[in-house]
């Protein structure tokens, strides 16, 4: 794990940290197909004083469907879930979510036993008006493929995907790509895919789809998401 800055900044100052680092992401395919998946999630308490985080790793030990040019499912098995809390230190800024989201993630992910190839993060990766969401932050700190699968755009204009899972329109902003917009479930409203750092577009994209068991929403977010609820 990478320390690539402190987080007592300024407004200014993450300003010029996310310009800086979004130029260091990467757009390369993945090495290799991953064996361990990670995901990430976190939430605030009611009152917004305190960040809970959960990381989930799941071992993919299958590969179901797949033919006709339909997307397969992995099959997984739960590996190891890791909690973290903090005081919240960064204020509410749009657009600087991941300076308040990003220390208690990495709290979390420095208790995982079992180093994961890949992190599914549940908020933007370079689909963000700075090209730096929370995905393409934690990644260039942990040094690892991430993904970013959000619910919904934060920037950038599409065309509606087809309605059958597997389906999905580019994301882009002025003529720049920056995601996907994916049906991971026929008739169900898509997420926002898009590159944290070291994958591509269509790594994201086919990664997701396999992740997308079953619900819209992929299985090692929904498992951070349900670990991180209770933690609340």
């Amino acid at each position: 794990m990478r320390n690539l800055h402190e987080w007592n900044l300024s407004y200014a100052e993450a300003r010029r940290v996310q310009v800086e680092l979004a130029g260091r992401v990467e757009f390369v395919p993945l090495e290799k197909e991953p064996q361990f998946i990670a995901g990430l999630d976190c939430a605030f308490s009611g009152d917004g004083k305190r960040t809970f985080a959960a990381a989930v790793v799941l071992r993919v030990v299958g590969l179901h469907g797949g033919q006709a040019g339909q997307p397969g499912r992995f099959e997984f098995e739960q590996v190891e879930t890791a909690t973290a809390q903090q005081e919240t230190r960064f204020p509410y800024i749009p657009g600087l979510l991941s300076f308040r989201e990003a220390p208690v993630c990495l709290e979390a992910v420095a208790k995982l036993e079992q180093q994961p190839d890949l992190f599914m993060i549940d908020g933007q990766g370079v689909a963000h008006p700075r090209r730096l969401g929370l995905a393409s932050h934690l990644g260039l700190f942990l040094d690892r493929p991430t993904i970013g699968c959000a619910k919904s755009r934060l920037v950038g204009k599409y065309e509606e995907p087809g309605s059958e899972r597997g389906a999905y329109s580019l994301l882009r902003d002025g003529n720049e790509t920056i995601g996907a917009v994916v049906r991971t479930r026929s008739r169900v409203k898509p997420v926002f895919v898009s590159v944290g750092h070291k994958c591509t577009l269509e790594d994201a994209v086919r990664i997701t789809l396999a992740c997308a068991t079953r619900y819209r929403i992929p299985e090692p977010t929904q498992l951070a998401h349900q670990a991180v609820s209770k933690l609340r």
